[in-house]
């Protein structure tokens, strides 16, 4: 807990916690971008993850959990939900963003990107061309959060999405830019960025990773936002 969130406790305000989860690793051994794609499931690794969580959580007060509607997101949720005597809620705005690049792979001299059909989703960052714009995942976002905010008040709440729109969620409430470096998002598969609320109002932003040294090699070592 945060020393405002300390001080918080202590004068008699409510607090109330809300831990925003991304997904653990996904089976996906033909590397496209899954989206919201159906039947993308976790890896046994991802379900190790989940189970770490689970185990980080389980002295914790939660009393809601609550998940994308995508597979990978319930069955990251179960293990966390079981742990506290509950069941996975579902919300439809957790679910990942929309990218037209879906189903295909992405990537630098890759088909995707060679066909010249596709380059007009590319001519801007900032909104993005070629996805669900940064504004419309804060809203959707800000309304699951306050949602699971309101179902736990007073306890802590266990919300299971995904990494963009976790990240823009972050960059708006810490009053930062939308568009960004995809690169330097400090959102690892598994990892919990952690909104303490006094009465109705975030007066702080944690994020830890517990499941941090069962990254892959390639994703343990990269640097934080900022770091």
């Amino acid at each position: 807990m945060s020393d405002d969130a300390k001080a918080a406790a202590k004068s008699g305000d409510e607090i109330t916690v809300v831990h925003v989860m991304r997904h653990g690793e996904v089976h996906n051994p033909t590397g496209v971008l899954y989206g919201r794609l159906p039947g993308y499931h976790l890896s046994d690794l991802g379900r190790k993850m989940a189970d770490r969580v689970a185990d980080h959580l389980s002295g914790r007060d939660v009393t809601y959990v609550v998940a994308s509607p995508l597979e990978r997101a319930q069955e990251t949720a179960a293990p966390i939900a079981a742990a506290h005597g509950l069941t996975v809620g579902t919300d439809e705005r957790l679910i990942e963003a929309a990218n037209v690049f879906q189903g295909k792979t992405f990537g630098v001299g890759d088909g995707s990107l060679r066909n010249p059909s596709h380059w007009k989703h590319l001519t801007n960052p900032f909104r993005p061309s070629w996805g669900e714009p940064y504004i419309e995942q804060v809203v959707r976002m800000m309304g699951a959060l306050e949602s699971a905010r309101d179902a736990a008040r007073g306890h802590e709440a266990v919300v299971v999405s995904h990494q963009l729109p976790i990240w823009t969620l972050r960059s708006f409430a810490e009053k930062r830019r939308l568009w960004h470096d995809p690169r330097r998002r400090q959102c690892s598969l598994a990892s919990l960025t952690s909104f303490t609320f006094q009465g109705d109002k975030i007066i702080s932003i944690g994020y830890s990773e517990p499941a941090r040294d069962l990254l892959p090699a390639h994703l343990a070592g990269k640097k934080a936002f900022g770091a």
